[in-house]
């Protein structure tokens, strides 16, 4: 009898950005952090709940750095390296940044996994860079009982283009570059209930390097930008809320949605994570009558190498989903407003 070849995802408790620590915990663990010192050139540090530091080497040069790691989202090792490059290599390009160079994070259980396994996980992670100009130049490896892969990504941008997730403004649009539904699509292969269309819907997105982000970043009413990982899309508009001391209101009906996970989430699949990041956004959202259940899991879904999220004056919207339409982006939307008031999200019909 021939053996099953092993999957990817059940050498491991958790997948993708699905495996994220929960905003509160998260909060409640960086509570014990010392306070930071200050530095004149750290643009951005920890103060804020933004992407990547940033830290200003001269005046035209500022350097991001970030990390971002995590357990296998998908089966495929090639898929698995390029989907976690893509999404370390995100937080660059949110800042408005361009990425310079990556250092390999390698942790695998070499007891369990093939090495040609591994080196396919690694390929991937490689091709990945290579379509975004930019070389594997190092990293560490360890030998450890799940899989995890990622990247030390660095950019570089100009320090007046930086752009926080705390510089929304008062009657900002919001607009998302990519569709949602990453996380219920994952939890629907692991079922055995995806097909290959939807899975290829899957893959196409989270593989998608959101290079539009130093052209939006340029853009004068371009306010603030962010990308939607694994605190779903409520958790992260909110970390942009509560950076500028503002509002949003999100039109539930306006959202961009991958046409697989539709129905999956109105069977109720999808990752726990959905209902982890639905108790840490607790009172600070609230839903209208009229938002479906399966809505409110598609905003609280995690997304894995998601869109970005841009905070626009109204007057330059249209050239911002130009932007995002060049640059291979056609599920781009408005999906909301940024308004005076206290740090919540309201979630309309």
């Amino acid at each position: 009898m021939t053996e099953a070849p092993l999957r990817l995802t059940e050498l491991s408790h958790g997948g993708g950005c699905g495996c994220k620590i929960a905003p509160a915990v998260l909060t409640e663990m960086l509570s014990h952090m010392p306070a930071a010192q200050p530095f004149a050139n750290l643009l951005v540090g920890t103060e804020t709940a933004d992407d990547a530091a940033v830290w200003r080497l001269n005046d035209e040069q500022a350097l991001i750095a970030t990390t971002d790691f995590f357990m296998p989202i998908v089966d495929d090792p090639y898929d698995f390296g390029r989907i976690a490059a893509t999404n370390a290599l995100s937080d660059v390009y949110a800042m408005g940044g361009t990425p310079i160079m990556a250092l390999a994070i390698v942790g695998m259980p070499v007891n369990k996994l093939p090495l040609a396994a591994i080196g396919r996980i690694l390929e991937g992670g490689a091709a990945v860079c290579a379509n975004a100009g930019i070389p594997v130049a190092g990293g560490h490896s360890i030998d450890s009982p799940e899989p995890i892969y990622g990247l030390v990504a660095l950019g570089i941008a100009h320090p007046d283009v930086i752009k926080r997730n705390r510089d929304a403004r008062e009657g900002d649009v919001l607009v998302l570059g990519k569709p949602l539904g990453v996380g219920i699509l994952g939890s629907a292969m692991k079922k055995g209930v995806l097909d290959a269309d939807g899975y290829a819907q899957m893959i196409a997105t989270t593989t998608r390097l959101n290079k539009v982000g130093p052209a939006l970043a340029k853009l004068p009413d371009v306010h603030a930008l962010t990308d939607v990982t694994g605190f779903g899309l409520l958790g992260h508009l909110l970390e942009v809320c509560r950076g500028a001391g503002l509002g949003a209101t999100v039109e539930a009906s306006a959202l961009p949605v991958m046409p697989a996970a539709i129905p999956f989430a109105q069977q109720g699949i999808g990752p726990g994570a959905i209902a982890r990041n639905l108790a840490s956004c607790g009172d600070d959202v609230q839903f209208a009558d009229g938002v479906e259940e399966w809505q409110r899991s598609v905003l609280a879904d995690a997304q894995t190498s998601g869109g970005l999220l841009v905070a626009c004056s109204p007057d330059t919207v249209d050239t911002v989903l130009a932007t995002f339409r060049n640059g291979g982006f056609s599920d781009a939307a408005v999906i909301g407003r940024m308004h005076a008031g206290a740090a919540k999200v309201q979630v309309e019909k």
